[in-house]
């Protein structure tokens, strides 16, 4: 390997020169508290169109990517069944399931007018995080109707049939379907997919893997991810509908229902007309397990989310919850960006903050007049609902002595059905790769720019900055720091010089002790150190993130930083900050562009990693490229990402497994063929 100490040599005992004095730690912007979904996510639009469409393509990858669904999974057939039709007088309402993916059922009602005349607006409506779902019967109308909310009783019992009825009054096909675990979708549990607490050790790794497992965000597998994948199929359900106007598409929901909403409209260019209640907001994101992914709000939040739906027709309400100052800190923003694409009309905020968190009918009557504009229903404004015949949970379910309910279902169900989701990803690559090699490399680079958070484009601006020189007879050693200015980071490096002519070349040795790894405890080089400096190489150590003087004397560091949430789902602290390993990944990154790009720079890279941190090495060599590193020396022996067991290991790195592992970086890196 090179550069290998035979003796360990803990932070502490490790001598060499120090870049700051005392206990002082660098100066970087990830030293400070970790940010969750409670936090501020203000949304700045930029400053032309051209740069909203570099910035909006390149967030629309990375959510699709950490949700799995980039590349797209294949689209399997549906297999729908549509039974228990029942005439509602001037329009009619039917129980629907399919399969989103083998075996997997998405459920829910199919609302259409009584009489179709030609093509029809289709639309989706999740339903979100009310009790029971799209069963739910609010046992507290009185009250609703005394404040306003609800103008009668079966509408304020069930604002969820209430908005699907009275769109199928308007001419509309609405499919109001189940979020995983609620009402008809019992394969998962709503405990599991919206209450998960606890990590299930015997379901972390191996053959045998659940949700929230490391494996599981390794692969980039998440109740998130499957729930939007279920709004997309039934969307395909929808667009299969001869009836259905492909230009009228829409996506309606409230609270986890709205974030689906403007997901689905985010990720999907079908949709027309997006209307997500109660969730677009720059302060809290979603507290539900179902609302989190891996990677998915990492610089970025709802309202730019929402933001990619522009220019086309999106409405959306605010109440007295997290979405109260909309109206200020967020909407605004909003508008700006539609009116720089000259469509300033085209988004509405529909602000009734003297209600709590809700779709009810004040709330319900905007989206109505939205929905009407847009889709030119030619409806009498104001849209008001009238009574109809509230149905009960028997009539609505779509399981019966005809249609049982599947037997399979719980952990049984879980692993099976998060096999198969891999092994169908895996034959997608592969497929990729036997049809074109250069884009099975270019997906795998794409794939990885996601996980490790940056490409070698946006990789940032480092500087130098000399602390301290001293001649060391053989060797000029020289310690200072490289500021990525772009990230706000500071990295404590060393950086040996050879007293004889130089050859124009550098190693960047790296370890899991940082720049202590180049001295023994008194000070003198180590292993090869001096060998290399004798054959005309600079040698460059650095102190990666939670290394060397990133901590005070004698401390170590050997977990993830979490957030103070105490539920054990990966995506509360890594939905909204780079994992460790990857911000190791990007030191490394850093590194290789200041030696790439300063002036006085080498005119080849190579790279030395011991074992620990070989698979950083690799990662980072693979993303800087074969143009910027010219040799890499770096053995991960048996480490694999799908061996990590804790997402608390400082290695864990969401959607590592995804994109092949350590075999995928070797394959970037040129050292594994076809």
């Amino acid at each position: 390997m090179g550069l290998a100490s035979v003796f360990p040599v803990t932070p502490a005992e490790a001598a060499g020169p120090k870049v700051f004095s005392g206990n002082s730690l660098p100066e970087d912007a990830r030293l400070k508290a970790l940010k969750d979904l409670n936090g501020y996510f203000p949304f700045e639009p930029p400053a032309d169109p051209d740069e909203w469409r570099v910035r909006s393509g390149a967030l629309r990858h990375r959510l699709a990517t950490v949700l799995g669904l980039w590349p797209e999974p294949e689209k399997t057939p549906m297999n729908p069944v549509i039974h228990s039709v029942r005439d509602m007088g001037d329009y009619t309402v039917a129980n629907v399931y399919f399969e989103s993916v083998p075996g997997f059922f998405v459920t829910g009602n199919l609302y259409r007018p009584a009489e179709i005349e030609g093509k029809v607006p289709g639309i989706l409506c999740p339903h979100g995080h009310w009790a029971n779902g799209r069963f739910y019967d609010n046992g507290n109308v009185a009250g609703e109707i005394a404040i306003g909310a609800e103008r009668f009783v079966d509408g304020g019992r069930s604002p969820m049939q209430s908005r699907c009825v009275q769109l199928a009054r308007m001419g509309c096909i609405v499919f109001h379907f189940d979020m995983i675990g609620y009402a008809d979708s019992v394969q998962i549990s709503e405990d599991l997919a919206h209450r998960f607490a606890r990590q299930r050790p015997h379901l972390a790794t191996g053959e045998e893997w659940g949700f929230f497992s490391p494996k599981a965000e390794g692969l980039y597998q998440s109740i998130m991810g499957l729930q939007t994948w279920n709004s997309v199929r039934a969307l395909d359900f929808l667009c299969g509908m001869p009836e259905v106007d492909q230009d009228r598409l829409a996506v309606t929901g409230a609270s986890g229902g709205g974030t689906q909403s403007f997901l689905l409209a985010a990720l999907d260019d079908r949709i027309d007309l997006s209307f997500p209640a109660v969730m677009v907001s720059t302060a809290m994101q979603g507290g539900c397990t179902c609302e989190n992914a891996s990677g998915l709000r990492i610089g970025t939040g709802n309202v730019e989310i929402a933001a990619l739906f522009a220019p086309k027709p999106q409405g959306m309400t605010a109440a007295n919850d997290w979405t109260v100052e909309m109206e200020t800190k967020g909407f605004p923003q909003l508008r700006k960006l539609y009116q720089m694409m000259n469509a300033g009309d085209e988004v509405m905020l529909a602000a009734f903050t003297h209600f709590g968190h809700n779709y009810n009918s004040v709330s319900r009557t905007a989206m109505y007049g939205w929905v009407n504009r847009h889709f030119h229903l030619g409806q009498e404004t104001p849209v008001l609902e009238k009574p109809y015949r509230l149905l009960t949970r028997d009539e609505m379910t779509v399981w019966n002595e005809d249609h049982p309910a599947p037997s399979v279902r719980g952990e049984e169900f879980e692993t099976a059905l998060l096999r198969r989701m891999m092994r169908a990803h895996v034959r997608n690559l592969m497929n990729i790769r036997d049809r074109d090699e250069k884009e099975f490399l270019g997906v795998l680079r794409r794939g990885w720019e996601v996980v490790v958070g940056r490409s070698w484009e946006s990789a940032g601006n480092p500087v130098w900055k000399l602390t301290h020189k001293a001649d060391r007879g053989r060797f000029l050693e020289m310690a200072g720091t490289v500021d990525n200015t772009t990230y706000d980071e500071s990295l404590p490096v060393v950086f040996l010089y050879p007293k004889k002519e130089w050859n124009g070349r550098t190693i960047l040795a790296l370890s899991d002790r940082g720049k202590a790894f180049l001295y023994d405890g008194n000070g003198e080089l180590m292993g090869d150190a001096g060998k290399y400096l004798e054959e005309g190489y600079t040698v460059l150590g650095v102190d990666l993130l939670f290394q060397g003087e990133f901590l005070p004397d004698g401390e170590s560091h050997d977990q993830q930083r979490k957030v103070n949430n105490p539920r054990e789902a990966a995506a509360y602290t890594q939905g909204y900050n780079d994992a460790l390993c990857a911000r190791r990944i990007h030191d490394v990154m850093t590194v290789i562009k200041f030696l790439r790009t300063y002036d006085k720079g080498p005119s080849e890279v190579e790279i030395i990693a011991e074992k620990p941190v070989a698979h950083i090495a690799m990662a980072a060599s693979a993303l800087a490229g074969m143009d910027n590193v010219a040799s890499l020396r770096a053995n991960p022996g048996d480490f694999r990402f799908a061996s990590i067991d804790s997402i608390r290991d400082p290695d864990f790195l969401p959607g590592a497994i995804r994109f092949g592992d350590i075999r995928g970086l070797r394959i970037l890196n040129g050292l594994e063929q076809r």
